[in-house]
């Protein structure tokens, strides 16, 4: 099992954002509605990107991965289940159940894995799909559903935590073949939602609203291939604005999608970045000349703080003078990175669905494991800025979701190197 070596380094340079993971893997996963071909790129080049890549040839596609260029076509329609083998190492692989559900009336996708991030139940996938006229049981650990012809309906798909992007992307796949119109109410409104909303209308899909709390869809019999670009990772785009926050350097992220990141740039400058931000060349400039200062967070769905920069920002308030507050109201379990952070000097107590962070003059190196993707980055950057060197195992998990993630930041300065 590969870990990281880090030490204490000041970052500078440029950097260029990756595809985006999390908008890449629903359009893979929409591919299955049509037996025509599919050419998407800027997809990178990760573990999750694999396993998505394995599921849908079982499920009958032919792919190439080159480049970051993925080519989809079909090579049999017959097969509907979605196994537990792959299924369970990543939440996103559930999107195949909506449009395996549309095109192929039925289907049985093993109920998810991925991060150990606290409960995320699929009842809103259910309740949608259910709406459209689908018939689900779950029997043995797997969903198993059918529908002869979905039909379109008014769907409510608020939770208790708010919305939810991987239930609105299952119902809007289900929705562009279901017979008459859906209108989908409470519909995230994450750029990767855009992002498939996008695809699905160069699909040809009647599809209206994406990015807004109500989608509008009118269904049809059929929908063709296409060629697609994939958005930037705005995570990625975020953690490396945390690392140059914590190391108290300054860097250029090239490729990212500002717009995107306008919660994230707010809580930045509280702490002390300055952000200069060019729209047309999509290029963002991070400088840290000052301390530190402590900040509240609260995570939420979008427009709000991403939940998945909640642990790269706490390692950075690890070192913030003063107290601050992380509220994490997305998955309030999320805590998992809170003991390495102390293991490494940090001041963090978890109270319910609150970090309560007392800002350290310096951290420490230590021995740590990530315990998930974005924990994993969260102790890398915590080691960027830790006195004496750090050890992070368990790295497989960081590499299900940063493309090249040691190579990116040796080329800034970062004393980081992977050992086997």
């Amino acid at each position: 099992m590969d870990k990281f070596i880090v030490s204490k380094s000041k970052l500078s340079g440029t950097v260029r954002v990756s595809g985006s993971k999390n908008a890449a893997l629903p359009i893979m996963a929409a591919t299955l509605l049509s037996e025509e071909k599919f050419v998407i790129k800027n997809v990178p080049s990760l573990k999750d990107i694999t396993t998505m890549i394995k599921i849908l040839e079982v499920l009958g596609k032919k792919i190439s991965f080159q480049a970051n260029t993925l080519t989809v076509e079909s090579k049999t329609k017959r097969r509907y289940v979605a196994p537990y083998r792959l299924v369970k190492t990543m939440r996103a692989s559930f999107c195949c159940l909506g449009p395996l559900l549309a095109k192929r009336k039925k289907a049985k996708v093993a109920l998810p894995g991925g991060c150990v991030i606290g409960p995320r139940p699929v009842d809103l996938h259910i309740k949608g799909l259910t709406h459209l006229g689908a018939d689900i049981s779950i029997e043995r650990g797997y969903c198993q559903a059918k529908a002869d012809n979905l039909k379109g309906n008014h769907i409510y798909l608020g939770g208790p935590f708010g919305s939810s992007v991987l239930a609105t992307a299952n119902v809007m796949m289900a929705a562009v073949l279901a017979k008459g119109s859906t209108l989908i109410e409470h519909a995230a409104c994450e750029p990767e939602i855009n992002a498939l909303g996008q695809f699905l209308k160069k699909m040809g899909a009647d599809i209206q609203g994406f990015g807004t709390p109500l989608i509008r869809i009118k269904g049809k019999k059929s929908l063709a291939g296409c060629e697609f670009k994939v958005i930037p990772d705005r995570i990625e785009a975020g953690t490396f604005i945390a690392a140059s926050l914590a190391t108290g350097s300054g860097l250029e992220i090239k490729g990212a999608e500002p717009g995107h990141l306008t919660s994230v740039f707010e809580i930045a400058k509280k702490i002390g970045a300055k952000i200069t931000v060019n729209n047309k060349t999509k290029s963002i400039k991070v400088k840290t000349p000052g301390k530190l200062k402590a900040v509240n967070i609260t995570t939420l769905p979008y427009p709000g703080f991403p939940t998945d920069l909640q642990a790269q920002f706490m390692a950075c308030l690890a070192k913030a003078k003063g107290i601050s507050l992380i509220h994490e109201k997305v998955y309030p379990d999320r805590f998992m990175h809170l003991a390495e952070l102390n293991r490494m000097g940090a001041s963090i107590q978890k109270l319910g669905p609150y970090a309560i962070i007392e800002g350290q003059k310096n951290l420490k190196g230590a021995e740590t494991q990530a315990s998930d993707l974005r924990a994993s980055a969260a102790l890398v950057i915590a080691g960027l800025a830790a006195k004496g060197g750090s050890k992070v195992s368990r790295i497989y998990h960081i590499d299900r979701g940063y493309e090249n993630i040691e190579e990116k930041l040796q080329k800034l300065g970062a004393n980081i190197k992977r050992i086997k």
